[in-house]
């Protein structure tokens, strides 16, 4: 007997229609700079946490995972993220330091892809983050070894207070476990929804010489 429910997911479909077409002469010749006009694009329509960002790594056996993050900076350097170093991330980025971002802005029918080795940020900069977080989040980076298996909410909530308490009004260090990681992009493709399925995509590839290439690929 077939399964008379519905393949819901099979039957959603709908046009893209909001955006106007994406054209070789209407981007920068700068990924980076195009980069921060969409962003800013999207900070602009109300986006909610335009940053946030799909963090794809892999482990030594070319096994993936995928998880989301949220962005903290970008420049001609790259895409900074902040994380656990002991997490599953962190272990293989250790093993495996290249990974892949997706940054999807729905009410503008637009994703970013991005790809490239992962290098830690120094530690310096990572304080300097660190510093602008609120006090409870930095207790957080403390408590959480993320990942990991937990008995309980319970347990991470009494060892939360116990920090708090240690630390009293004193500032909380950074923990030697925890900071950033610079995603250097090789590759950095601009999607455009479009109607029929016929999406408009440019994808920027760097070159040896440091400089970038600029190609239509087919939707």
């Amino acid at each position: 007997m077939s399964d008379p429910t519905p393949n819901i997911p099979a039957s959603l479909r709908r046009e893209y229609m909001l955006g106007k077409p994406l054209v070789e002469s209407d981007v920068l010749p700068d990924p980076i700079e195009q980069f921060a006009r969409w962003f800013g694009d999207a900070s602009e329509a109300g986006v909610v946490e335009p940053n946030a960002m799909t963090l794809a790594t892999a482990d030594s056996a070319g096994a993936p995972s995928a998880r989301i993050v949220l962005l903290k900076g970008f420049d001609q350097r790259g895409f900074t993220f902040f994380s656990n170093f002991n997490s599953r991330k962190g272990r293989e980025l250790a093993a495996n330091p290249r990974a892949a971002l997706v940054i999807y802005w729905h009410p503008l029918e637009r994703q970013v892809r991005i790809e490239g080795r992962v290098d830690r940020v120094g530690r310096e900069e990572s304080e300097a983050y660190f510093r602008t977080r609120p006090p409870g989040a930095q207790i957080g980076a403390w408590v959480s070894q993320q990942s990991d298996v937990v008995t309980s909410r319970d347990e991470m909530e009494r060892r939360a207070q116990q920090l708090s308490d240690e630390f009293g009004d004193k500032p909380i260090p950074l923990p030697d476990f925890w900071g950033g990681y610079r995603l250097v992009p090789n590759s950095i493709e601009f999607w455009q929804g479009r109607p029929s399925r016929l999406h408009d995509r440019l994808q920027y590839l760097r070159q040896d010489t440091g400089g970038w290439t600029l190609r239509r690929l087919s939707p």
